[in-house]
C-alpha cells in the first residue's frame, strides 16, 4: 500500500477511506419513519410528525462512518431510533435500544472491531438554537393631551402605531414604564393632577403578554416613594426591572431607586449611591444583554451624566457627561445589546450607547426636534419614539429607529398628540 497514514482514517490496513470532509450527503432530507443507512453517507433527519428507526450496515468494515443531524431540532419530541442490524453499539447487543432524544443534537458513528461495534465520534447537540426576538411589540400610554390621559397605543412588530384604546387605571403624567419579566410591561409613577406637583403617586398598572393595560396596584405597603419623571430599565438574566433617580412630592430631587421582581412587584426604597447627582428627567434604557444606563436629566443647568446600572441591579457612581446636557429625552434599547438616546429639551440630538455602556458624541436625528416624548425598542432590534412637544404642540407621530441606531423621518400620525407618556416593550410574538 502507498500513501500517507494520515489518510488512512479509521481503516484497516490496505483499505483507503475519505477524511469527514469526504462524506456524501444525502440531498433528500429524511422525513420517513425508516432509513436504511450507507456507510460514508450524511443524513437530514427531520422527525417533525413521527420518529425515524435508522438501519446501520449489517456488515460494516472497520472505519465506515455515518453522520446524521437534527434537521428542525424534534428528535427531543420524535426520537432517533438506531438499529445496528446485528452489530454492536457502544460494546452492546442489537437487543439493546438505541434512541437519540436531544433537540438540535447531531451524531457521528464510526465502526470500530466486532467487540465495541459502532461509537459516537461525537454526538453535540447545538445549544445556540436560534429564538424569536425577546420583545416584538410596543405600548405608549397615559400623559398629558388637552388634560391628563390614560389611554393607550400599542406598536405592533413593523413598528406601526395603532389607533387609541380607552384608559385603564390613573390618568397621569410624566411617570416611566419599562419592560419586565420577558413578555410583560409595567407603567410606574407619574403627577396625577395637572396643577400640583405634590400629587404625585407611586401606582403601577401592568400589561400582559397581549398588551392589556391592567388596573392600578398602589404599592402603598412598605416603603416605595411617590415619584414622577424616573428612569427605568429592565436588567438581569430573569426579567428584573429598575426605576431610579426622579422627584419625589416634595418636588425634590433623589437618587433611591426601586426594583422590580420579574413578576412586576415593586420593591422598597433603596438608598441612593453616595456621589451620584440626583436629579430628575433622565432617560433609562437597557444595554449589554442583562444591564442598565440612566442618563441626562436636570437640576438646573441641566446634566449629561450617566449613571450604569449592573445586572444585580447596582448603581454605579456618575461618569463623565457625553453629548449636549438635556432634560427627558426618549431613551430605548435597540440592535439587541444597545441603547439610544434621541430628543430632549426641544432637540433633535442622538446619543448612541455601546454594548458595554459607553455613551457616544451626538448625532442629529431625522424628523422633528421635540421634548418630553418616549422611546421603546419593538422587532426585536429595533426602537421607535413617539410623541412630546415640538414647536410649542403636542404631536403624534412616530420616528422608527433602525438596528444600526439610525432614526428616521417623522412617521403619519395615529392616536391622541401628547407630551409626557411613557413607553415599553412587551410580548413574544409578532
Amino acid at each position: 500500500m502507498s500513501g500517507k497514514i494520515v489518510n488512512n482514517v479509521f481503516r484497516a490496513s490496505g483499505v483507503i477511506a475519505p477524511t469527514a470532509g469526504g462524506l456524501s450527503w444525502s440531498s433528500a432530507v429524511i422525513t420517513g419513519s425508516t432509513l436504511t443507512a450507507s456507510a460514508g453517507n450524511g443524513y437530514f433527519i427531520n422527525t417533525t410528525s413521527n420518529a425515524c428507526t435508522v438501519t446501520l450496515p449489517s456488515s460494516p468494515e472497520i472505519g465506515d462512518q455515518i453522520v446524521f443531524a437534527d434537521y428542525a431540532r424534534t428528535w427531543a419530541t420524535n426520537n432517533l431510533i438506531i438499529d445496528s442490524n446485528g452489530n454492536n453499539f457502544q460494546g452492546d447487543p442489537d437487543t439493546y435500544t438505541v434512541d437519540y432524544s436531544t433537540a438540535g443534537q447531531s451524531l457521528n458513528i464510526v465502526y470500530s472491531d466486532s467487540t465495541k461495534g459502532w461509537l459516537p465520534v461525537s454526538d453535540d447537540a447545538v445549544a445556540d438554537v436560534p429564538v424569536a426576538p425577546a420583545t416584538q411589540r410596543a405600548i405608549f400610554g397615559f400623559g398629558m393631551a388637552s388634560a391628563i390621559t390614560g389611554i393607550t397605543n400599542l406598536i405592533n412588530s413593523s413598528g406601526v402605531v395603532q389607533s387609541d384604546v380607552s384608559a385603564v387605571g390613573t390618568a397621569r403624567r410624566q411617570l416611566a414604564a419599562t419592560n419586565f419579566g420577558g413578555d410583560k410591561a409595567i407603567f410606574y409613577g407619574g403627577v396625577i393632577h395637572p396643577g400640583g406637583n405634590a400629587n404625585a403617586s407611586r401606582i403601577t398598572n401592568i400589561v400582559n403578554n397581549q398588551g392589556v393595560v391592567q388596573s392600578d396596584v398602589a404599592n402603598s405597603s412598605g416603603s416605595v416613594t411617590v415619584k414622577y419623571q424616573t428612569a427605568m430599565m429592565t436588567y438581569g438574566s430573569t426579567g428584573q426591572a429598575f426605576s431610579g433617580f426622579g422627584t419625589n412630592s416634595s418636588e425634590a430631587n433623589i437618587n433611591l431607586s426601586n426594583l422590580i421582581t420579574n413578576q412586576g412587584v415593586i420593591g422598597n426604597d433603596v438608598s441612593g449611591v453616595s456621589g451620584a447627582l440626583a436629579r430628575t428627567g433622565a432617560g433609562g434604557a437597557p444595554y449589554g444583554g442583562d444591564k442598565g444606563i440612566a442618563a441626562y436629566g436636570y437640576p438646573d443647568p441641566n446634566t449629561n451624566i450617566s449613571n450604569k446600572i449592573s445586572n444585580t441591579g447596582v448603581v454605579a457612581t456618575d461618569t463623565a457627561g457625553v453629548g449636549t446636557a438635556r432634560p427627558s429625552p426618549g431613551a430605548a434599547g435597540y440592535g439587541t445589546d444597545k441603547a439610544i438616546f434621541a430628543h430632549g429639551d426641544q432637540s433633535n440630538h442622538v446619543n448612541l450607547v455601546s454594548n458595554t455602556g459607553v455613551v457616544a458624541s451626538d448625532t442629529t436625528a431625522s424628523g422633528s426636534a421635540r421634548s418630553i416624548g418616549a422611546g421603546s425598542a419593538y422587532g426585536g432590534d429595533k426602537a421607535l419614539f413617539y410623541g412630546g412637544n415640538a414647536s410649542g404642540a403636542k404631536i403624534n407621530y412616530a420616528n422608527l429607529v433602525t438596528n444600526q441606531g439610525v432614526v428616521g423621518a417623522n412617521q403619519s400620525a395615529v392616536g391622541t398628540a401628547r407630551s409626557n407618556l411613557a413607553g415599553a416593550t412587551y410580548s413574544y410574538s409578532t
